[in-house]
This record gives structure tokens, C-alpha cells and sequence, in this order.
């Protein structure tokens, strides 16, 4: 069954997210961001889960656009994710080689014997799901109907005047929930506590006094007058878009216009993909000119450990809640006695009047090691194209210096012998090159564990110079 998305248009019935049902949110009504396009590779199929259910995306060149399956072969559910995109643009499953088009129809079975059309029958056709493009993201519908109506959640700022804007993202599987991850990046409280030394500062630390302007089955909006830092940036405008975007927003003097959005898309029980996007308005053009200067991997390494700054203490958290029994009854398992909790509270208030769990019933996965918590190259750097690439070329370099480093040394011994007094600076240079390279060789393999795992101890718990 094949749902494609075509551009959405004005005229239209326009469909709330979440279905038709004004007491309950149906999750799989709604769009989600599964990758970056830029993070696809146009010549192989990608694994991806969504809400508990396996996808295989890959690039229809026929059609020129993502196509996004349920991860089976209707043969013997061998994941097609595993197989390959043949050489005619076909999706080929891998165990038997039953090729599927663009539209999830089977077009050939190659034990078939010639003159045969079971490979016409809907049981050779592969349940696919509506994809659509949308600011540099690609998003999934996982339901099976009303793809077309229901409005694709974007920034709609940046939408406006997109050129005027420039944009830093990240992304990164999580140890967590879904509506932990949200729950998380509504209280602006925390930051200059949990991310003290990061990107926050606990000298920063004031009365939050958050207000709910308005909520509903499709989120809410709220404010903050005196807003982040002491009031000293101005006011912060919040908005929830239900069921997985939300966004701070504010205006200052300082640095212009300044977003903070964040995609929690579900993966499955005690599990998301964050997609973090940073949107700048500057006054000036200088700004932005020196953050498209930045690699995009440079500034992952960064966002990685911002992420970790909270990545141990919610993963407990969220067990912590499910043992107290019935999740629902927040206001009896949380203590929030200030104004400071005011989103929390609206989207714990959301997820219970309309239902809004999705995945009630189920139980979390077992308890993670601190060791796989911390781990950077599964949840981020495999599935990464600036990470992989950067990644590739420090190993590649760390190899060359070695190399570099063990023939200077290997060749010393005569160079100390058939050279004369007079080529002593070049007797010298020659011994200079392997600490150099010994040198450059460990910072380069400093700069890899970065790929691969991030620190124990976050930077809030680091030691700091005293001030005298």
C-alpha cells in the first residue's frame, strides 16, 4: 500500500495532527523528522524505527524522490533495509532478490518460472508510508490515511523570510522517551544548572515565572517576560506543536533574533531521535558569515556534549517515574511548587487529557551502563555524513604520521652516521620530526575518542579556577 505526499495545497480540508477524536491524540496522525536529507545516502537503503514500527528509507531515482517501507519482504520477512538498490533503481530485498517499485508493488520474483504474475498479487507488495521534504528534513507520516491534510510541522518563522535566516543543527538518538526529551527542553530552568560550564551558567540563575497563554489537544503557547539570563536578553516566547516540536524564541539587542527547536521523534518505548535546530536572525552579516565557516562535524562534537550534560540523570529519571506506579498522577510523583514548572506541567496535563501516551502500557527497556549512555558512534556519528567523513579522514591522517613517525626513526641511526658536522641543523630537523609527529598523532587521537564516546564527568562537575 503506497500513500504518497503530494504538495500540500491551500484549498484543501485541513486536518488537525492527532486525528479527529477531540478526547484522544493518535500518534501515528501526525508527521515526524526521521533524518537530515543531507545524512542519505542516495545509493543504499537506511533502518529507521518509528514508533515501535521498522522503515527502510531509500531514494526511488525513477521518481526522484524518499520512499519510506515497512521494513519486510512479503516473501519471508527478511528486513529490506539489509538488501540494496539494484541497478534498474529498484529496492531488492537481500535474501531472495524479490525487487519492489517506488510504489511498494512488486515488479519482479526471479524464481518465478516465465508467464507467472504472482508478483501481481497484494500480498507481494510492501506496506510503504508518505514521505515529504520539508527545510532540509525528511519527514514520515506512519499513519495510513489523511497524509495530505494534515499539516507538515515546521518552523514556520524561518518559512517567512527563509534567506535572512542562518541555521546550526544536530541531531542524536537518545536513551529516553520521547515526551522525556520535551519535558526536558520546555523548562528553561534547568540550563543554567545542568548546563553550567556548556552553555549555561549557574550565576545566571533567577525566579522563572512562566505564563500558558493558551493549550489544547494541539499543544500550547507560553511566555516568559522577564526571560533567560536575568532578563538580560529580553522576553521568550515558547510554543509546543503537538506531538513532537517545540521551540523558544526571543528578540535581543545582543545577538538579534535567536531560536532554540527541538524534534522529539519517537522511536520506540524509552527511546527518540532529537533533532536539534539553532535558527539565527543577526543584524549583522558578519555573524553568520563565521558559523557557515564552522564544520558541521565540529559543532556535533559540541552539541554532543551539551546533550550529555542531561543524558545519564534522565534516563534514571524516567524509571524513577515509571516505579512510582501510575505515570499519570505527575502531580503526585513531582514536586512543583513554582511557576518554574508551568510547561511541564501543561505537557504532563496534554499527555493525560488527551490520552496522549504513545506507548501506555508498555515497559521500559532494561537499564543502560553509564558506558553505553555516554556512547557517541551508534546514536549519532554512524549516521552522520559530516561525522563519518571527518572521522574517516582523522584515521586516515593518524595512519599517515604514524607511518611518517616510524620511518624518520627507522632512518635516524644512519642519518647520524653519514652526515658531516655541517649538516647538523638537518640532523636536527630529522629528530624533531618524529616528536612532531608523536605529537600531532595524539591530539588527532584525542580529537577521535570524540567520535566515539563522550566524557564521564560533565563540565557543570568539572573543577574551576577560583577567582581571586
Amino acid at each position: 500500500m503506497l500513500i504518497n505526499q503530494k504538495p500540500q495545497s491551500t484549498e484543501a480540508t485541513e486536518l488537525p495532527a492527532g486525528g479527529t477524536d477531540p478526547t484522544r491524540f493518535d500518534w501515528k496522525e501526525a508527521w515526524y523528522p526521521v533524518h537530515y536529507v543531507q545524512d542519505l545516502d542516495q545509493t543504499k537503503p537506511t533502518k529507521f524505527t518509528l514508533l515501535g514500527q521498522d522503515l527502510v528509507i531509500w531514494w526511488d531515482g525513477k521518481a526522484q524522490r524518499w520512499r519510506a517501507f515497512e521494513d519486510q519482504c512479503p516473501h519471508r520477512l527478511a528486513p529490506l533495509s539489509e538488501g540494496r538498490i539494484a541497478e534498474d533503481g529498484l529496492l531488492e530485498c537481500p535474501y531472495h532478490g524479490w525487487a519492489f517499485e517506488g510504489n511498494g508493488n512488486c515488479d519482479r520474483i526471479p524464481q518465478q518460472p516465465e508467464g507467472l504474475s504472482a508478483n501481481e498479487s497484494k500480498r507481494a507488495c510492501v506496506a510503504s508510508y508518505a514521505t515529504a521534504e520539508r527545510q532540509g528534513l525528511l519527514f514520515v507520516y506512519p499513519g495510513q490515511q489523511n497524509s495530505e491534510q494534515v499539516k507538515i510541522p515546521i518552523i514556520e518563522p524561518m518559512e517567512k523570510s527563509p534567506d535572512e535566516w542562518v541555521c546550526l543543527n544536530t541531531f542524536r538518538d537518545l536513551p529516553y522517551d520521547a515526551l522525556t526529551l520535551l519535558e526536558n527542553v520546555l523548562d528553561a530552568s534547568h540550563v543554567p544548572f545542568t548546563h553550567h560550564q556548556s552553555v549555561g551558567n549557574r550565576s545566571n540563575a533567577s525566579p522563572v515565572e512562566l505564563e500558558v497563554l493558551e493549550s489544547g489537544k494541539q499543544g500550547f503557547t507560553g511566555f516568559w517576560e522577564a526571560g533567560p539570563r536575568k532578563g538580560t536578553l529580553g522576553s521568550q516566547h515558547t510554543k509546543f506543536i503537538a506531538p513532537g516540536l517545540m521551540w523558544h524564541d526571543l528578540t535581543s539587542k545582543q545577538f538579534g533574533r535567536t531560536m532554540t527547536v527541538v524534534y522529539a521523534t519517537p522511536i520506540r518505548k524509552g527511546e527518540c531521535r532529537v533533532f536539534a535546530r539553532f535558527p539565527f536572525k543577526f543584524a549583522s552579516k558578519l555573524p553568520s558569515f563565521f558559523i557557515k565557516l564552522t564544520p558541521r562535524w565540529y559543532s556535533h562534537i559540541g552539541n554532543n556534549a551539551v546533550l550529555e550534560d542531561d543524558q545519564i540523570f534522565l534516563h534514571y529519571q524516567e524509571r524513577y517515574l515509571a516505579a512510582k506506579g501510575d505515570s499519570s498522577n505527575f502531580a503526585k510523583a513531582f514536586y512543583l511548587p513554582t511557576r518554574a514548572d508551568s510547561f511541564v506541567s501543561s505537557l504532563r496535563k496534554w499527555i493525560n487529557d488527551f490520552e496522549a501516551d504513545p506507548f501506555s502500557g508498555e515497559a521500559l527497556p532494561p537499564l543502560q551502563s553509564i558506558d553505553q549512555l555516554l556512547d557517541r558512534y551508534s546514536s549519532h556519528t554512524i549516521h552522520c555524513s559530516s561525522c563519518r567523513t571527518a572521522l574517516a579522514r582523522i584515521q586516515q591522517l593518524k595512519f599517515a604520521i604514524a607511518i611518517i613517525g616510524m620511518l624518520t626513526w627507522a632512518v635516524l641511526p644512519l642519518i647520524s652516521i653519514v652526515l658531516q658536522p655541517s649538516s647538523l641543523p638537518i640532523a636536527i630537523l630529522a629528530a624533531i620530526v618524529p616528536i612532531i609527529s608523536g605529537s600531532t598523532w595524539l591530539v588527532l587521537h584525542s580529537l577521535e575518542r570524540k567520535f566515539y564516546k563522550g566524557q564521564r564527568i560533565p563540565a557543570r562537575n568539572l573543577p574551576e579556577k577560583r577567582q581571586r
